[in-house]
């Protein structure tokens, strides 16, 4: 325990620090559902920054995920944690969560209806946070990883999406929908994504004419970036080595789609 600690705290001080952090929550509407989804950033300065959609893993808006969230966020962004399960139905243990992942899958037009909802509350927070209200994206891991993705295939009007060993099937309907450039960090050893599965990812992408890149780093597995990931559940595992390196190239690759997109 005392090791899984330390070497979370050593990847999290290579994120920015915070000096004043806010964690606003959101409330609203999809489909009848109501939501709850959380603003986070540091209010120290008033600089407008470009603003983010967290998709967290299966567990959904957790407190080690708010966490996570506001190391991302730093002085560099605003980032909402998304809701995508409903403000009633937070996952108290993998039972629950998988049941609700499960039935989202099932459903992806309300998953993605759910998360672009999410952008949409994000973008009405512009004056109301330190937003530059011109440069969005989105970043998930696991599950959250698949809906980033989700929000790109639906044809979200988003810089880039970035996934952290996310499940990358897809399905017809995101057919040439894609505007965002693709960020999959992916871990060699990740064997809650088979080779069939990235491979028709890969055939997904160049079909739709995308901008992505897939980088595997070797010797991860699946749950790589997230810091609490202790190995409680098989082959999901937190490596600090491999959640530098993913966090560096998701900074440096949204510098890039921020600066395509005007910054």
């Amino acid at each position: 325990m005392f090791r899984l600690a330390a070497a979370a705290l050593l990847v999290l001080s290579s994120l920015p620090l915070h000096a004043a952090m806010v964690s606003r929550p959101i409330d609203y509407e999809v489909g009848g559902k109501k939501m709850q989804s959380v603003l986070v950033y540091d209010d120290a300065s008033s600089a407008p920054r470009p603003g983010l959609v967290m998709a967290p893993d299966w567990l959904g808006i957790t407190p080690d995920n708010l966490a996570l969230a506001q190391r991302i966020a730093g002085k560099e962004y605003v980032v909402l944690v998304a809701d995508v399960f409903g403000r009633d139905a937070r996952p108290k243990n993998a039972e629950e969560a998988g049941a609700a992942t499960k039935a989202l899958y099932a459903d992806r037009a309300s998953l993605r209806a759910r998360i672009n909802a999410a952008l949409d509350q994000l973008k009405a927070q512009a004056g109301k946070a330190p937003l530059d209200g011109r440069h969005w994206a989105a970043f998930g891991f696991c599950f959250g990883g698949a809906t980033a993705l989700d929000l790109a295939r639906s044809g979200a009007d988003i810089a880039g999406a970035v996934s952290f060993h996310g499940n990358l099937a897809g399905d017809a309907a995101a057919k040439d929908a894609i505007k965002a450039k693709i960020l999959v960090l992916h871990g060699a050893d990740d064997k809650f994504v088979p080779p069939e599965q990235i491979t028709a990812f890969e055939q997904e992408m160049r079909d739709a004419g995308a901008d992505w890149q897939f980088l595997s780093y070797g010797g991860a597995v699946h749950c790589f970036a997230i810091p609490t990931a202790g190995g409680a559940i098989p082959g999901c595992r937190y490596d600090e080595r491999t959640a530098r390196r993913a966090y560096a190239q998701m900074r440096a690759f949204l510098d890039e789609a921020f600066a395509g997109a005007g910054r």
